[in-house]
């Protein structure tokens, strides 16, 4: 970790900044019943605040320093990983001290262990710090992971919904027709497979958040603190491996990672289609693979024939966090409302906002959506607005990297997905355990 001083970044100047107030916070009312769990240390409006965040982050809150010069900023930067925020917060819980004021962490698991336990780090932020208002703003379901029993511990950054990415040209060329269902997907891949051997309409590389998920796959319900739900056996699961098995066995999906050095030489311009979350447009296609401008295009997550309605999955996003050692709360929750909400900042965003105001902005930003082939905006706001709130993504192990370690290795080898589900039960069960969760 290394301190940064203020700049005259370029960066900085490019966020055309906002004058507005620092934030509307106020140290929560102990009078108020819901709050009475929280005791704020004694407060010191106006003390320095001590903030952690990624490289990707650090011209955000350099923004706001610049834009608040009467607030005192100690920028740190760090990985932004949670399990090196999590070492280094146990190592302040066992002194008593050195807590940083406010914290962003890339992974949605942070949440659920800052929460928790004796002396919980986060502070609770709708029990007084935030108004309503600002609360609401998010898009359907962002919060869901920041919140336990009705208190929001943090606030999301970023929404990453998984959707339908396509090139535009290559469907046109062939007369194919954007699929709109899961069968529909099926079928498209089989005839990819027939009419254009070598094509691929997807990967399975990380299948729990890009495929199991939007089918309701019981992975990942939390139903309590400590307890989950995770039944892998269920009509839902394999309904969508028995279709990725035969995908598999067609050669029109692969088991490769799209972020491979060898995908990249041998497939880049082999990818018809592929299921995967928002920034997979400017950080994945633009980026290794390298697939021209006005190629790739979102269509709207696919749907279950069966379903009500379309459901879909989400992978990525990061989180803010206020620290309850905080002497400074309503300095933090201010910091931390405009690094969330204010367009200045988000409309540069890396990713999409999952303020709804930032989102709006974030779409009509050419820098944002200029390389498609196409208006992205009705789809990523479909998408933001489907996801399936029966896996959370927010324990403290994550089913994406268990599905890497038990049954990816295997499917490279020829087995079946469907056939590897009980090891993934057994591993996700084992894990949970191991956790002190329990499962159900």
């Amino acid at each position: 970790m290394r301190r940064t001083p203020l700049r005259a970044a370029v960066l900085v100047a490019a966020l055309a900044l906002s004058a507005a107030a620092c934030g509307d916070a106020t140290p929560p009312d102990q009078s108020a019943p819901q709050a009475a769990a929280f005791k704020p240390v004694k407060q010191e409006p106006g003390s320095t605040l001590t903030v952690w965040a990624d490289s990707t982050r650090q011209p955000a809150v350099e923004a706001f320093r610049k834009a608040h010069p009467d607030v005192k900023i100690d920028l740190v930067t760090y990985s932004g990983q949670d399990t090196d925020l999590r070492t280094k917060i146990q190592l302040f819980d066992r002194s008593g001290s050195g807590w940083p004021d406010v914290v962003f962490s890339t992974s949605l698991t942070t949440a659920s262990w800052t929460s928790t336990g004796a002396h919980p780090y986060a502070a609770p932020l709708n029990k007084g710090l935030l108004p309503e208002a600002t609360i609401s703003g998010f898009s359907k379901g962002a919060l869901d992971p920041c919140t336990s029993k009705g208190t929001v511990h943090c606030l999301r950054n970023d929404v990453a919904p998984t959707l339908l990415w396509y090139d535009k040209k290559l469907m046109t060329k062939w007369g194919y027709q954007v699929p709109t269902t899961w069968e529909d997907y099926q079928k498209l891949g089989e005839k990819v497979a027939e009419e254009h051997p070598g094509y691929l309409v997807g990967s399975v590389d990380v299948a729990p958040n890009t495929y199991l998920w939007p089918s309701r796959c019981p992975a990942e319900g939390l139903t309590g603190p400590k307890e989950i739900h995770v039944d892998l056996s269920d009509p839902k699961c394999t309904r969508m491996t028995k279709m990725l098995d035969k995908l598999l066995t067609s050669g029109s999906l692969t088991a490769e990672s799209p972020w491979d050095a060898s995908f990249a030489k041998t497939k880049a311009d082999k990818v018809l289609m592929m299921p995967g979350p928002t920034w997979y447009g400017q950080y994945l296609f633009a980026g290794p693979l390298k697939v021209p401008a006005d190629r790739m295009a979102a269509a709207a997550p696919l749907k279950w024939s069966d379903d009500d309605r379309t459901y879909t999955g989400d992978y990525g996003g990061g989180v803010w966090l206020v620290s309850s050692h905080s002497k400074n709360l309503k300095g933090a929750a201010g910091l931390v409302k405009w690094l969330t909400t204010d367009n200045s900042v988000q409309v540069v965003n890396p990713s999409l906002p999952a303020y709804e105001q930032a989102a709006e902005a974030w779409l009509v930003n050419p820098k944002n959506t200029s390389y498609f082939a196409g208006d992205v905006a009705p789809a990523f706001k479909q998408a933001s607005a489907q996801i399936w709130p029966g896996w959370t993504d927010t324990t403290e192990f994550n089913v994406t990297e268990l599905y890497k370690s038990t049954v990816l290795p295997k499917v490279t080898q020829g087995a079946t997905i469907t056939s590897l589900l009980p090891d993934l039960q057994k591993a996700i069960n084992d894990k949970a355990a191991s956790l002190g969760y329990k499962v159900k």
